[in-house]
């Protein structure tokens, strides 16, 4: 299953590089989408698994609230990944009689955590997704607010949008990569190895 995960991973990350071919081209044009945050060189808009066919602006607009929450979600993993890696831990228990420090990093945390502290993880993200739906709006027009408070032009916050959108699309791949690694044979920071440069990791 790993091994298939693995090969799944190169195949997505090599097709993300591959040329736009004159198809796609076609088709982002017939969408209408390839003037969209995103949609940039070297790629310009690229949907190879169709999920923009014959789409309209609300199914766009939900997909792209997806992949930014994805991305962020996958940036705090990546901070949480090194910093854990390093030997860090937070104060306090994760569950009762069970601290921190205790706790293995990346995938192997979930051998360490005992069903009430998954529960809490979970418990804790819900309330986190339910929050966030209240207040997104409201967060939304503050961030536009401050953008343009801080003199940001509507280019300049469209670039900011697009570098936010990038990083989040390169921490999705990263932390692919390692949790794969992870799992291959653990060593989530295999160029590190590669380099000279290998990281004790559990």
């Amino acid at each position: 299953m790993i091994r298939a995960a693995y090969i799944f991973a190169s195949l997505l990350s090599a097709s993300a590089f591959a040329p736009v071919s004159n198809v796609a081209r076609s088709a982002a044009l017939k969408m209408g989408f390839e003037t969209e945050i995103g949609a940039q060189p070297p790629l310009g808009f690229f949907d190879p698994l169709g999920l923009l066919k014959n789409a309209d602006q609300a199914k766009f607009d939900r997909l792209r609230t997806v992949e930014i929450k994805h991305g962020r979600i996958a940036m705090l993993a990546i901070a949480g990944h090194l910093y854990t890696a390093a030997g860090n831990r937070c104060p306090g228990d994760i569950a009762y009689g069970l601290p921190y420090s205790e706790m293995k990093a990346g995938l192997a945390a979930f051998e360490t955590i005992p069903g009430n502290g998954i529960a809490q993880v979970f418990l804790f993200i819900g309330l986190l997704e339910t929050g966030f739906a209240y207040v997104k709006e409201d967060i939304e027009k503050d961030c536009e607010f401050r953008m343009k408070e801080f003199g940001w032009n509507e280019a300049t916050i469209r670039r900011k949008k697009a570098i936010e959108l990038n990083n989040g699309r390169a921490a999705q791949m990263g932390i692919l990569g390692l949790m794969v690694h992870e799992k291959l044979n653990n060593d989530p920071y295999v160029l590190n190895a590669m380099l000279g440069a290998p990281v004790p990791f559990n």
